[in-house]
């Protein structure tokens, strides 16, 4: 098995591990959680790095690590649910807002192209750090705050690029930048894409 798929496989697995620890161990283990976050975002960063060096970035590659992204993610927010249900609660509103959104940017991709969006744009990897940012301060202060919201309002910039990328795009790709480069591909304008907003 390659390098790349390996640590995409060990962020997929991270997924239950971070949920069977808050089900299970509750509080004591937010630092644990924490950290395999952290462990889960450097393997995000290291596939993309890796399968590019050893000239295996593929389609299949980046497609895994879209889906993976969305679990590990996803796993985050319901062990920060598990452990502060409240917090959760308070904030449901904006919480919904931005997993509406996201189902939304796979309904249109899968309507249009048959495949789940797979776009890794450059406020995507934005909004990666500030929910980074977000799951520390819930799970390991159990304080939303501005770490939140910032979080909430980078989320819905994000979706809506992913959105009008997918709405823009002439046929399905991966690794659009942004809204701006999907409309150049639809016009057939060439451009170099920035390697370091693949990871």
């Amino acid at each position: 098995m390659n390098i790349p798929i390996s640590l995409i496989l060990f962020r997929l697995l991270l997924a239950p591990v971070i949920l069977c620890l808050a089900y299970f161990i509750g509080e004591n283990a937010k630092i644990i959680i924490v950290v395999l976050m952290y462990l889960g975002l450097i393997s995000d960063i290291l596939d993309g790095i890796i399968a590019r060096k050893l000239s295996i970035s593929s389609a299949k590659i980046r497609r895994m690590d879209s889906q993976t992204d969305m679990i590990f993610w996803l796993s985050m927010g319901f062990a920060t649910w598990i452990l502060y249900p409240k917090l959760i609660s308070d904030n449901s509103v904006y919480i919904w807002t931005i997993l509406g959104m996201e189902m939304s940017c796979y309904i249109i991709s899968l309507v249009k192209f048959k495949r789940e969006t797979c776009t890794h744009a450059f406020l995507s990897k934005l909004w990666g750090i500030t929910l980074l940012i977000a799951f520390t301060s819930l799970i390991g202060f159990n304080y939303a705050g501005i770490p939140f919201n910032l979080a909430i309002i980078m989320g819905l910039i994000s979706h809506i690029d992913r959105i009008l990328i997918t709405l823009i795009l002439p046929k399905w790709t991966h690794d659009i930048p942004s809204t701006y480069h999907a409309y150049l591909i639809r016009k057939g304008i060439d451009f170099k894409r920035n390697e370091y907003l693949n990871g």
